[in-house]
């Protein structure tokens, strides 16, 4: 059955005179940079966006071709600037699992720069799925997503929509996936978390203390 999870001695270093002036020249060593990671070019109908944290950066390549409400309103929010300053706030996997899960981040909620809830575009309309590095929105009702969203860690398809399955059937709303960087996200997914926050909302456990901050988010 597939998991489904829901949705934090300096002295020593000097050399005596006598060895200052009698010792050979050396030649400096030979530093092999390490090698950039190559990414995949941008799909035609795609948006390419950089976003930084305080522990590294993730590329991701958001379709607007595909899910145009979704994708469109996370790239409004990037024009704003609206995820500077923001965090990953939450982690959640099984219990001794850090290969499985998802990562939450986004502005929260901020009653002087409220972002309005957009419609749901549910996995069977835009064809997307839950696949590892999927970017996703969170939600509670449909329809109520706003500006927070998560990143899927290793597949998890038990996200899609699945129109055969009884209540709340139409899933979450894939709108883009992280092309590079995805070893940032699974460091955040396993870093330390409070023991006690989250509990009025059913996040006890998956809280990140401390969060990992945002720096910026930019179109390439």
């Amino acid at each position: 059955m597939e998991r489904r999870i829901f949705l934090t001695g300096a002295a020593a270093l000097a050399a005596s005179p006598v060895l200052a002036q009698t010792a050979a020249p050396t030649q400096p060593p030979v530093v092999t940079p390490a090698p950039v990671p190559t990414l995949p070019p941008v799909p035609e109908g795609a948006v390419r966006v950089v976003m930084k944290t305080k522990i590294g950066d993730l590329t991701m390549d958001l379709r607007p071709d595909k899910a145009p409400i979704t994708a469109g309103n996370f790239l409004r929010l990037v024009d704003q600037r609206r995820f500077d300053g923001s965090t990953f706030y939450r982690a959640v996997h099984p219990e001794g699992v850090t290969d499985f899960g998802v990562v939450q981040g986004g502005i929260k909620a901020d009653p002087a720069r409220p972002v309005k809830p957009i419609a749901h575009e549910p996995t069977t309309k835009t064809g997307l799925s839950h696949t590892n590095g999927a970017i996703s929105m969170g939600r509670f009702t449909p329809g109520t997503a706003t500006s927070d969203f998560f990143i899927c860690v290793s597949d998890q398809k038990a996200y899609d929509a699945d129109p055969s399955q009884p209540g709340d059937n139409v899933g979450y709303a894939v709108f883009g996936h992280v092309v590079g960087g995805m070893e940032v996200a699974r460091a955040i997914l396993v870093m330390p978390v409070s023991p006690t926050k989250g509990a009025a909302s059913g996040m006890k456990g998956q809280i990140l203390e401390p969060p990992v901050g945002i720096i910026s988010a930019r179109r390439v």
